[in-house]
């Protein structure tokens, strides 16, 4: 079965359009069910909030976890000012230099959804070096149009709600687009297209669409623990450092050039170094299959491959990411063509792999 540029656009746009911060996926996950219900034989939602869904497979004695989270980064509403400006704090990553004078949507506890700006001082009142700053988070502020503490109030916006960035989804040239959250509803929509044109598959795969990832890998944590995979495969984004002032030897990845198969990750304790047999599948897969990849190394950060590879006694682990531009801002650029090719490695990955080949990466006896 093909897949199309203009159909991966479709999923993304309805996808990152959504409002979905760590710990307030509510929107994300209905859209996730509904994309996901008719292609497998079981879907739930978990106690922390993360949609698995299974699809059996031949044999049904081994178990493969595909992983992408549904949460963005955002803010939270800390405090109302008695001039009707809220106060805010980050939810995961979210860098003070991506906020100021940005569009962002505020909802409420009850749903309902206004429109916003980021706001600070003008630069004509600053000092000099203030202007040359990066401004704090306290220094920022969120300017909703209301006049007075009382009018926010009665909008019914309180401290506690969510603050993400306001953007569509839009396409710059034919195959690259940009928007808000394509960590990771890029991954997501990679994973949720190759489960539903999986045709068979040798071990039973359990795609999870987790939360909280931004803010400790949370979901894929517990979810991890209940499914007791023997195999995993996160599928998150990653650094497209090809941009103006950055030396080729720093990209990580660059747009258009495939799916990155990553290596390693993170720093120390905090990162993974991904199962050698893993990446050599996936490499395997990719050239037979005539598909376009990318070796990856990234210097910090990690995904959610981290806590499932340390799931109980350990789970073989690896990663797909998608190049992405100008990771953790209101514009992040991807290339769709990425995206296409990373849904026919991760379909090419499931119908691939055996029982037989995942027990033989789950330890042998010596003696």
């Amino acid at each position: 079965m093909s897949v199309t540029l203009d159909e991966m656009f479709n999923y993304v746009k309805r996808l990152c359009e959504a409002i979905g911060p760590s710990g307030r996926e509510h929107d994300v996950r209905g859209i996730v069910i509904d994309l996901v219900k008719d292609s497998a034989d079981k879907v739930w939602v978990d106690t922390l909030g993360n949609v698995i869904a299974l699809k059996r497979s031949r044999s049904g004695s081994s178990k493969l976890m595909l992983a992408a989270h549904m949460d963005e980064i955002g803010l939270f509403v800390t405090h109302i000012e008695d001039n009707g400006f809220l106060r805010v704090q980050p939810i995961g990553g979210i860098h003070e230099r991506s906020l100021a004078f940005q569009r962002v949507l505020v909802k409420t506890r009850d749903g309902r959804v206004y429109r916003g700006v980021i706001g600070l001082r003008p630069p004509h009142v600053a000092k000099p070096e203030e202007a040359r700053q990066v401004p704090e988070i306290r220094e920022l502020f969120v300017d909703v149009g209301a006049s007075s503490k009382d009018e926010v109030k009665g909008m019914g916006i309180d401290v506690g709600d969510i603050v993400v960035f306001d953007r569509d989804v839009i396409r710059l040239s034919t195959s690259r687009i940009t928007g808000k959250a394509f960590d990771d509803r890029v991954g997501l929509a990679a994973m949720v297209k190759a489960f539903q044109i999986v045709e068979s598959s040798d071990v039973d795969v359990y795609l999870v669409a987790t939360v909280q990832e931004e803010v400790g890998l949370k979901g894929a944590r517990t979810a991890a623990f209940a499914i007791n995979p023997d195999i995993g495969l996160a599928i998150d984004v990653t650094l497209a450092n090809d941009v103006p002032g950055t030396p080729p030897h720093e990209w990580c990845a660059s747009l258009g050039k495939g799916p990155a198969i990553k290596i390693a990750d993170g720093r120390s304790a905090s990162g993974i170094i991904v199962h050698k047999e893993i990446v050599d599948k996936l490499i395997e897969i990719a050239k037979r299959l005539n598909i376009p990849y990318q070796l990856e190394v990234l210097p910090g950060g990690t995904t959610d491959a981290s806590v499932i590879q340390l799931n109980r006694e350990g789970v073989p682990t690896g990663v797909v990411s998608i190049p992405t531009r100008y990771l953790h801002s209101a514009v992040e650029v991807v290339d769709l063509n990425d995206i296409v090719n990373t849904v026919k490695l991760i379909k090419g990955f499931v119908e691939s792999i055996t029982t037989d080949w995942v027990k033989s990466l789950r330890g042998v006896e010596v003696k």
